[in-house]
């Protein structure tokens, strides 16, 4: 099983990260800064509506405060949404913000609510992490799924990513009737691909969502990310799998049960292309935030020397040996699929 046992280290935006941002387009000069969310008085438990506590807290502000701060809030909404267009936040309002005090960037969460049809949505204020970041971005690159995110010195703005917690999904709907466990553990498998390509970890049930899509015929299923701290940090290969955490084991027994070998290999096989093909549709890009990547400490000496020997004995690749850091390591591995 994999297990981390200390707490990730957090490291700051470096200078060749923030030319990345700025050269396509993530960093933006945003009107309210994490640090200024902090200025609450007084905040309570949130409790879900079957009365379990969230493990968030909602904030209030001094009256003098909050029309201000709910005003520039509003104004990051529409930057992360229109592009800036201020025209959006005519009929929204700031219906709460929570804060998640157990997380490692300690994140805000923002419900903005639409008064004409009490639509809402929700965003995310963080303590900028450069690990974070550089997840946010691969996702967006190398995933079927495109992040909305922004960063302005060392605050990160995130975009709310909509589907069921994995943890809720295997206890309330993992056995409904109208569940189609092969569709599922396809998806589980091309998943568990995905993190180990692109080395990003813990990626264990309540890290992940479930995004349930009824078609005409069948049900469609894609789980997503939606924390990537862990992103080229670890040094044991078992970290970036996500078969090899217990709290995933429902879904793992699910696809013993549900699906062959040979058709697991199918789905590997399937997976590694799709990446492989993303790589070729940005390269640019692609190189730049890797560029980056090996410029920067994103992790600790040993954990380096751990993984890339792992994934020298994985892979059967004496190259991995050579990389210097955890950058020099995700592009050998993202080498492997081009090799190919």
């Amino acid at each position: 099983m994999a297990v981390i046992s200390k707490k990730k280290i957090v490291y700051p935006i470096s200078d060749n990260l923030r030319k990345y941002l700025i050269k396509y387009g993530r960093e933006v000069d945003i009107p309210i800064h994490y640090k200024e969310l902090l200025r609450f008085t007084n905040s309570i438990a949130l409790y879900d509506f079957k009365g379990n506590d969230t493990l968030w807290e909602t904030v209030f502000y001094d009256e003098s405060d909050r029309s201000e701060i709910h005003y520039k809030v509003k104004k990051i909404y529409a930057l992360l949404k229109a592009d800036g267009d201020m025209s959006v936040m005519q009929h929204l309002y700031v219906d709460r913000i929570d804060l998640c005090t157990y997380g490692n960037t300690q994140p805000f969460r923002v419900r903005i609510v639409n008064r004409i049809n009490d639509n809402f949505d929700y965003f995310y204020i963080k303590n900028a992490d450069a690990s974070r970041v550089y997840g946010l971005g691969l996702e967006h690159l190398l995933s079927p799924n495109r992040i909305g995110y922004l960063v302005y010195r060392n605050t990160l703005i995130e975009e709310h990513i909509a589907g069921i917690p994995g943890e809720q999904f295997m206890k309330q709907q993992l056995y409904d009737p109208l569940l189609n466990p092969i569709r599922l553990s396809k998806e589980f498998v091309k998943f568990n691909e995905r993190c180990f390509v692109r080395l990003l970890g813990d990626m264990h049930s309540s890290n992940f969502v479930i995004d349930v899509t009824p078609d005409f015929e069948e049900t469609h299923y894609r789980i997503r990310s939606i924390d990537f701290d862990q992103q080229s940090y670890e040094g044991k290969k078992t970290i970036y799998l996500p078969q090899f955490f217990k709290q995933n084991n429902a879904l793992i027994q699910l696809g013993i049960k549900h699906i062959t070998q040979e058709s697991m290999n199918q789905y590997q096989k399937e997976e590694r292309a799709l990446i492989a093909t993303r790589l070729k549709s940005s390269p640019k890009e692609i190189t730049d935030i890797l560029n980056s990547m090996e410029k920067d400490v994103l992790s600790k000496e040993s954990n380096i020397e751990s993984l890339k020997n792992e994934l020298a004995k994985h892979y059967k690749n004496a190259d991995f040996l050579r990389c210097k850091n955890m950058g020099a390591i995700l592009r050998m591995s993202l080498n492997q699929l081009i090799h190919k």
